[in-house]
Protein backbone atom coordinates (compact mmCIF):
# COMPACT_ATOMS: atom_id res chain seq x y z
CA UNK A 1 0.00 0.00 0.00
CA UNK A 2 2.55 2.60 1.02
CA UNK A 3 4.62 1.70 -2.59
CA UNK A 4 1.29 2.48 -4.80
CA UNK A 5 0.57 6.03 -2.86
CA UNK A 6 3.80 6.77 -3.78
CA UNK A 7 3.69 5.91 -7.06
CA UNK A 8 0.33 7.95 -7.00
CA UNK A 9 2.09 11.18 -5.18
CA UNK A 10 4.76 10.86 -7.66
CA UNK A 11 2.58 10.63 -10.69
CA UNK A 12 0.17 13.38 -9.69
CA UNK A 13 3.19 15.36 -9.16
CA UNK A 14 4.61 14.81 -12.63
CA UNK A 15 1.38 15.45 -13.98
CA UNK A 16 1.49 19.07 -12.32
CA UNK A 17 4.78 19.80 -13.27
CA UNK A 18 4.14 19.16 -17.26
CA UNK A 19 1.61 20.81 -17.53
CA UNK A 20 1.30 24.61 -19.16
CA UNK A 21 -1.96 25.26 -18.19
CA UNK A 22 -3.82 24.74 -14.56
CA UNK A 23 -5.74 21.06 -14.81
CA UNK A 24 -9.19 20.55 -12.96
CA UNK A 25 -9.26 17.29 -10.28
CA UNK A 26 -12.10 15.78 -13.40
CA UNK A 27 -8.65 16.25 -15.97
CA UNK A 28 -6.36 15.13 -12.96
CA UNK A 29 -8.81 12.15 -12.03
CA UNK A 30 -8.76 10.81 -15.81
CA UNK A 31 -4.94 11.44 -16.24
CA UNK A 32 -3.63 9.27 -13.25
CA UNK A 33 -3.90 5.49 -13.86
CA UNK A 34 -4.36 5.11 -9.68
CA UNK A 35 -7.44 7.51 -8.93
CA UNK A 36 -9.21 5.44 -12.30
CA UNK A 37 -8.00 2.15 -11.05
CA UNK A 38 -9.68 3.02 -7.57
CA UNK A 39 -12.72 5.26 -8.61
CA UNK A 40 -13.36 4.85 -12.14
CA UNK A 41 -14.48 7.80 -14.51
CA UNK A 42 -16.16 10.79 -13.45
CA UNK A 43 -19.86 10.41 -12.02
CA UNK A 44 -19.29 6.37 -11.23
CA UNK A 45 -21.51 6.22 -8.46
CA UNK A 46 -20.42 7.17 -5.12
CA UNK A 47 -16.86 7.58 -6.22
CA UNK A 48 -17.18 11.03 -6.51
CA UNK A 49 -16.72 12.04 -2.53
CA UNK A 50 -14.36 9.46 -1.98
CA UNK A 51 -12.00 10.52 -4.79
CA UNK A 52 -12.28 14.31 -3.45
CA UNK A 53 -11.02 13.24 -0.09
CA UNK A 54 -8.20 10.85 -1.15
CA UNK A 55 -7.14 14.11 -4.20
CA UNK A 56 -7.36 16.79 -1.40
CA UNK A 57 -5.18 14.13 1.04
CA UNK A 58 -2.87 13.85 -1.87
CA UNK A 59 -2.51 17.34 -2.69
CA UNK A 60 -1.53 18.24 0.72
CA UNK A 61 0.96 15.75 1.14
CA UNK A 62 2.92 16.81 -1.69
CA UNK A 63 2.51 20.20 -0.48
CA UNK A 64 4.34 19.06 2.97
CA UNK A 65 6.88 17.95 1.18
CA UNK A 66 8.04 20.82 -0.46
CA UNK A 67 5.88 21.02 -3.79
CA UNK A 68 4.34 24.26 -4.64
CA UNK A 69 1.14 23.94 -6.09
CA UNK A 70 -0.74 26.77 -7.08
CA UNK A 71 -4.82 26.94 -7.69
CA UNK A 72 -6.27 28.88 -10.39
CA UNK A 73 -9.80 29.42 -10.65
CA UNK A 74 -10.56 29.94 -14.56
CA UNK A 75 -13.34 32.94 -15.88
CA UNK A 76 -15.87 30.49 -15.82
CA UNK A 77 -15.54 29.43 -12.20
CA UNK A 78 -13.67 26.09 -12.67
CA UNK A 79 -10.62 25.12 -10.22
CA UNK A 80 -7.51 24.20 -11.53
CA UNK A 81 -4.16 23.24 -10.47
CA UNK A 82 -0.87 23.58 -11.55
CA UNK A 83 3.17 23.36 -9.72
CA UNK A 84 5.21 25.90 -11.66
CA UNK A 85 8.40 24.75 -12.36
CA UNK A 86 10.27 28.07 -11.83
CA UNK A 87 8.71 27.86 -8.56
CA UNK A 88 10.09 24.46 -7.25
CA UNK A 89 13.44 24.35 -8.02
CA UNK A 90 15.93 24.79 -6.69
CA UNK A 91 19.07 27.17 -6.91
CA UNK A 92 22.18 25.80 -7.84
CA UNK A 93 24.14 24.20 -5.13
CA UNK A 94 27.79 26.18 -4.64
CA UNK A 95 30.13 24.48 -2.40
CA UNK A 96 33.84 25.67 -1.09
CA UNK A 97 36.73 23.63 -0.38
CA UNK A 98 35.65 24.26 3.57
CA UNK A 99 31.94 23.48 3.03
CA UNK A 100 32.95 20.36 1.17
CA UNK A 101 35.34 19.45 4.17
CA UNK A 102 32.45 19.71 6.58
CA UNK A 103 29.90 17.91 4.67
CA UNK A 104 32.12 15.18 4.23
CA UNK A 105 33.21 15.29 8.15
CA UNK A 106 29.34 14.87 9.21
CA UNK A 107 28.70 11.87 6.54
CA UNK A 108 31.66 10.13 8.00
CA UNK A 109 30.16 10.05 11.27
CA UNK A 110 27.56 8.41 10.42
CA UNK A 111 29.41 5.22 8.07
CA UNK A 112 29.43 3.09 11.30
CA UNK A 113 25.09 3.63 11.69
CA UNK A 114 22.56 2.61 9.34
CA UNK A 115 22.33 6.09 7.80
CA UNK A 116 25.71 5.41 5.66
CA UNK A 117 24.23 4.33 2.83
CA UNK A 118 22.10 7.53 2.95
CA UNK A 119 25.06 9.50 3.66
CA UNK A 120 26.83 8.49 0.90
CA UNK A 121 24.19 8.97 -1.64
CA UNK A 122 23.42 12.13 -0.76
CA UNK A 123 27.35 13.01 -1.15
CA UNK A 124 27.37 11.75 -4.46
CA UNK A 125 24.33 14.03 -5.40
CA UNK A 126 25.94 17.00 -3.87
CA UNK A 127 29.38 15.85 -6.23
CA UNK A 128 26.89 15.80 -9.45
CA UNK A 129 25.91 18.97 -8.71
CA UNK A 130 29.06 20.59 -8.23
CA UNK A 131 31.00 19.56 -5.57
CA UNK A 132 34.23 20.82 -5.71
CA UNK A 133 36.34 18.08 -7.93
CA UNK A 134 39.55 18.48 -5.59
CA UNK A 135 37.94 18.18 -2.40
CA UNK A 136 37.47 14.39 -1.27
CA UNK A 137 34.82 14.33 1.37
CA UNK A 138 35.77 11.50 3.23
CA UNK A 139 39.30 12.78 3.68
CA UNK A 140 41.04 12.36 7.01
CA UNK A 141 40.93 15.76 8.77
CA UNK A 142 43.10 15.81 11.94
CA UNK A 143 43.89 13.09 14.03
CA UNK A 144 40.44 12.39 15.90
CA UNK A 145 37.85 10.11 14.01
CA UNK A 146 34.72 11.34 14.46
CA UNK A 147 31.84 8.50 15.38
CA UNK A 148 28.45 8.22 17.02
CA UNK A 149 27.59 5.22 18.19
CA UNK A 150 24.52 3.39 17.24
CA UNK A 151 23.57 0.57 18.86
CA UNK A 152 20.01 0.99 20.35
CA UNK A 153 17.21 -1.35 18.16
CA UNK A 154 15.14 1.95 18.94
CA UNK A 155 16.72 4.41 17.12
CA UNK A 156 15.85 4.04 13.81
CA UNK A 157 12.33 3.53 14.26
CA UNK A 158 12.23 6.83 16.59
CA UNK A 159 14.25 8.49 13.73
CA UNK A 160 11.43 7.18 10.64
CA UNK A 161 8.54 8.53 13.49
CA UNK A 162 10.15 11.76 14.04
CA UNK A 163 10.75 12.45 10.05
CA UNK A 164 7.49 10.90 9.48
CA UNK A 165 5.55 13.07 12.69
CA UNK A 166 4.28 9.44 13.91
CA UNK A 167 2.64 8.67 17.20
CA UNK A 168 4.77 5.76 18.77
CA UNK A 169 4.80 3.43 22.09
CA UNK A 170 7.20 1.41 24.03
CA UNK A 171 8.07 -0.10 26.87
CA UNK A 172 10.33 1.84 29.25
CA UNK A 173 12.10 1.15 32.48
CA UNK A 174 13.09 3.97 34.73
CA UNK A 175 16.50 4.43 36.00
CA UNK A 176 14.68 4.20 39.34
CA UNK A 177 12.58 1.48 38.27
CA UNK A 178 12.53 -2.35 38.19
CA UNK A 179 10.23 -2.94 35.87
CA UNK A 180 9.19 -1.17 32.53
CA UNK A 181 6.07 0.79 31.55
CA UNK A 182 4.15 1.26 28.50
CA UNK A 183 5.07 4.87 27.25
CA UNK A 184 2.63 6.72 24.49
CA UNK A 185 4.84 9.73 23.20
CA UNK A 186 5.18 11.86 19.73
CA UNK A 187 8.46 12.06 18.99
CA UNK A 188 10.31 15.53 18.73
CA UNK A 189 13.89 15.25 18.04
CA UNK A 190 16.83 12.65 18.71
CA UNK A 191 20.03 13.92 19.84
CA UNK A 192 23.10 12.24 21.30
CA UNK A 193 25.50 13.75 24.39
CA UNK A 194 28.25 11.71 25.94
CA UNK A 195 27.80 8.47 24.07
CA UNK A 196 23.88 8.19 24.49
CA UNK A 197 20.87 8.74 22.00
CA UNK A 198 18.04 10.27 23.94
CA UNK A 199 14.74 11.32 22.53
CA UNK A 200 12.28 14.74 23.30
CA UNK A 201 8.69 14.17 22.53
CA UNK A 202 5.04 14.59 24.22
CA UNK A 203 4.08 12.46 26.44
CA UNK A 204 0.64 11.49 26.15
CA UNK A 205 0.30 10.25 29.39
CA UNK A 206 1.40 13.23 31.48
CA UNK A 207 0.42 15.29 29.12
CA UNK A 208 4.03 17.52 29.14
CA UNK A 209 6.99 17.14 27.54
CA UNK A 210 9.52 14.44 28.46
CA UNK A 211 12.71 12.86 27.43
CA UNK A 212 13.73 9.67 27.33
CA UNK A 213 17.34 7.92 26.99
CA UNK A 214 17.36 4.86 23.95
CA UNK A 215 19.38 2.50 26.49
CA UNK A 216 16.24 2.49 28.77
CA UNK A 217 13.66 1.30 26.12
CA UNK A 218 13.06 -2.05 26.16
CA UNK A 219 11.25 -4.58 23.21
CA UNK A 220 10.08 -2.94 19.90
CA UNK A 221 9.00 0.55 19.29
CA UNK A 222 5.59 0.72 17.65
CA UNK A 223 3.56 2.88 15.19
CA UNK A 224 0.29 4.36 16.19
CA UNK A 225 -2.29 6.06 13.53
CA UNK A 226 -3.15 9.50 14.13
CA UNK A 227 -1.69 13.01 14.36
CA UNK A 228 0.04 14.58 17.09
CA UNK A 229 -2.52 16.41 19.95
CA UNK A 230 0.93 18.88 20.53
CA UNK A 231 2.40 21.71 18.79
CA UNK A 232 6.13 20.55 17.75
CA UNK A 233 8.33 23.25 19.02
CA UNK A 234 10.44 25.24 17.18
CA UNK A 235 13.67 24.35 18.97
CA UNK A 236 14.01 20.90 20.82
CA UNK A 237 16.53 21.49 23.67
CA UNK A 238 17.46 17.91 24.37
CA UNK A 239 21.08 18.10 25.26
CA UNK A 240 20.10 21.19 27.27
CA UNK A 241 17.52 19.28 29.62
CA UNK A 242 19.49 16.19 29.80
CA UNK A 243 22.36 18.16 30.69
CA UNK A 244 20.43 19.72 33.71
CA UNK A 245 19.18 16.60 34.93
CA UNK A 246 22.97 15.45 35.06
CA UNK A 247 24.14 18.56 37.16
CA UNK A 248 25.74 20.30 34.54
CA UNK A 249 23.90 23.48 35.18
CA UNK A 250 24.29 22.75 39.07
CA UNK A 251 25.39 25.19 41.57
CA UNK A 252 26.48 23.06 44.39
CA UNK A 253 29.31 20.16 45.19
CA UNK A 254 28.80 17.08 46.07
CA UNK A 255 31.82 14.86 47.27
CA UNK A 256 31.92 11.40 46.75
CA UNK A 257 34.57 8.06 46.94
CA UNK A 258 35.42 6.85 43.25
CA UNK A 259 37.01 3.40 43.10
CA UNK A 260 40.56 4.13 41.29
CA UNK A 261 40.39 3.57 37.65
CA UNK A 262 36.77 3.41 37.30
CA UNK A 263 34.29 6.15 36.40
CA UNK A 264 36.08 8.50 33.65
CA UNK A 265 33.57 10.56 33.36
CA UNK A 266 33.11 11.53 36.81
CA UNK A 267 36.35 12.11 36.90
CA UNK A 268 36.15 14.42 33.80
CA UNK A 269 33.43 16.64 35.69
CA UNK A 270 35.73 16.44 39.14
CA UNK A 271 36.00 19.65 40.28
CA UNK A 272 38.45 18.76 42.96
CA UNK A 273 40.74 14.77 42.91
CA UNK A 274 42.03 13.54 46.22
CA UNK A 275 44.07 9.88 46.29
CA UNK A 276 42.81 8.22 49.78
CA UNK A 277 44.58 4.86 49.36
CA UNK A 278 43.27 1.55 49.26
CA UNK A 279 41.95 1.86 46.01
CA UNK A 280 39.85 4.70 46.71
CA UNK A 281 39.57 8.78 45.39
CA UNK A 282 37.52 11.43 46.60
CA UNK A 283 36.44 13.86 44.47
CA UNK A 284 34.39 16.88 44.21
CA UNK A 285 31.72 16.89 41.64
CA UNK A 286 28.90 19.72 40.38
CA UNK A 287 25.22 18.49 41.44
CA UNK A 288 22.21 19.34 40.19
CA UNK A 289 18.65 17.38 39.96
CA UNK A 290 19.50 14.06 38.07
CA UNK A 291 22.75 13.07 39.44
CA UNK A 292 21.85 10.42 41.70
CA UNK A 293 20.20 8.39 38.80
CA UNK A 294 23.79 9.40 37.18
CA UNK A 295 25.69 8.01 40.29
CA UNK A 296 23.57 4.62 40.29
CA UNK A 297 24.76 3.63 36.98
CA UNK A 298 28.39 2.91 38.32
CA UNK A 299 27.33 0.75 40.64
CA UNK A 300 29.67 -0.60 43.75
CA UNK A 301 32.14 1.75 42.22
CA UNK A 302 31.03 4.69 44.06
CA UNK A 303 30.46 5.87 47.40
CA UNK A 304 28.29 9.15 48.21
CA UNK A 305 29.42 11.06 51.09
CA UNK A 306 27.67 14.69 50.98
CA UNK A 307 25.13 15.80 50.84
CA UNK A 308 23.20 13.65 52.90
CA UNK A 309 20.37 14.00 50.78
CA UNK A 310 21.80 13.11 47.25
CA UNK A 311 23.02 9.67 49.28
CA UNK A 312 19.40 8.77 50.69
CA UNK A 313 18.43 9.10 47.06
CA UNK A 314 21.45 7.20 45.72
CA UNK A 315 20.64 4.46 48.46
CA UNK A 316 16.78 4.88 47.66
CA UNK A 317 17.46 3.86 43.98
CA UNK A 318 19.72 0.93 44.75
CA UNK A 319 17.64 -0.59 47.00
CA UNK A 320 14.68 -0.15 44.27
CA UNK A 321 17.08 -1.74 41.63
CA UNK A 322 18.11 -4.97 44.10
CA UNK A 323 13.69 -4.94 44.88
CA UNK A 324 13.34 -6.11 41.24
Amino acid sequence: MAIAKAERLMNLALCLLGTRRPLSKRELRASIEAYVEAFGPEGSPGTDDSFNRMFERDKDDLRELGLVIETVESLDGEVGYLARRDSNRLPPITLDAEEAAALGLAAKVWQQARLAGAASGALQKLRAAGLPEDVDPYEAHGALEPRIPVHEAAFEPLMLACRDRRPVVFDYRKANAAQPEQRHVEPWALECWRGHWYLAGFDRDRGAERVFRLSRITGKVRSRGGKFTAPVPDVVTVRETVASWAGETADRTAVIRLRSGAGYPLRARATAVRELGDGWDELEIPYGHGLDAWLVEFGPDVIVREPAELRADVVDRLRAVARG
